[in-house]
């Protein structure tokens, strides 16, 4: 497999960035096309080189990267790509961001601050990307910060298939980690059969990044199982403390599903003890074997991928994956 797929004029490539090619090989499994031989290697000095081994002239590429630690070089590795791309004659070029890069940063809460999400977007666009797909963004309004086509893929179909296995569906609640969130957690409701909802109150200090505080249940959560939901887990503070609330509250347990696997430190120790009964997440960033642990379940978005990369390749339709949730 060279990763090309060639259908009639019409050819697919999909290329990888090195930071976590196991997704993207995974991804072109699914796709029957491999990825693309590519040359990548750092200077001395930290500059990023990128050729690709065979020809891409008129071909419909996709630039898929996750953007793991060190977040930065892995951005400027996927700009130099769409940069070689356009460059050598690529038809089309989709940035795939399955974690989309200072997604949080999406608006301004105090004076003088960026609006990083809207700058990555613009710095795609200006290497010459011509469409971006990403998964469960932190903030769906960031979709027009692009200046093209945008697919947000949502991975709650993966995750809620997996759930349904582990819980009574005659007994669970549906729990969103603030109010924010609320509107997610009623798709899960949906999807599950009509569960409950409830959310856990909260405070944040804008002004001290990943701390908040969980105060209080609201929703009737005892003596059920609580899916607790959200697009992400980074240090863990959050979903640690709700959940510890969900059970001070009677909860029968808890199960955590979340999108994207951040795990900085100490993720990995304060949701192994925080009481919860299952954490589940989805691969879109990679999860080192140190920050894995028993209760961690994690499912693969590479089918979800490579469905949507298909649907976009042969101009068909991205929603219909999602049956009616997007």
């Amino acid at each position: 497999m060279t990763g090309i797929i060639t259908t009639g004029e019409k050819r697919l490539i999909l290329v990888s960035g090195r930071a976590y090619p196991e997704l993207a090989a995974a991804v072109g499994e699914e796709l029957t096309t491999g990825v693309l031989p590519t040359t990548a290697y750092d200077f001395a000095n930290g500059e990023i080189y990128v050729r690709f081994n065979e020809s891409v002239r008129g071909c419909d590429a996709f630039v898929i990267q996750s953007h793991t630690e060190p977040i930065n070089k892995w951005v400027m590795e996927q700009l130099i790509m769409i940069d070689a791309l356009k460059r050598a004659s690529a038809k089309r070029i989709t940035v795939v961001a399955p974690f989309y890069p200072y997604g949080r940063q999406d608006k301004k809460h105090l004076g003088r601050e960026p609006i990083s999400a809207r700058l990555m977007s613009d710095l795609f666009k200006a290497a010459g990307a011509d469409r971006l797909m990403s998964v469960d963004l932190h903030a769906s309004q960031a979709q027009g910060f692009f200046d093209g086509p945008v697919d947000h893929l949502w991975a709650m179909p993966v995750l809620v298939d997996y759930v349904r296995t582990r819980v009574d569906l005659s007994n669970v609640a549906v729990v969103s980690p603030d109010a924010g969130r609320i509107r997610v957690a009623e798709k899960w409701s949906q999807k599950l059969g009509g569960a409950p909802l409830a959310f856990i109150h909260k405070t944040r200090d804008t002004t001290r990044p990943n701390v908040s505080v969980a105060n209080r249940v609201v929703g009737d959560v005892e003596g059920r199982e609580c899916v607790l939901v959200d697009d992400l887990i980074d240090t863990g503070g959050t979903i640690a403390e709700a959940v510890k609330v969900l059970l001070a509250s009677g909860a029968k347990n808890v199960i955590v599903a979340a999108t994207h696997g951040v795990l900085s430190d100490p993720a990995t120790q304060r949701l192994s003890e925080c009481g919860a009964r299952e954490v589940v997440v989805t691969n879109t960033l990679p999860i080192v074997p140190a920050k894995r642990f028993d209760k961690l379940t994690i499912l693969s978005i590479a089918p979800l991928l490579a469905r949507a990369i298909r649907e976009v390749f042969d101009d068909g339709s991205v929603t219909s994956l999602f049956d009616g949730v997007a």
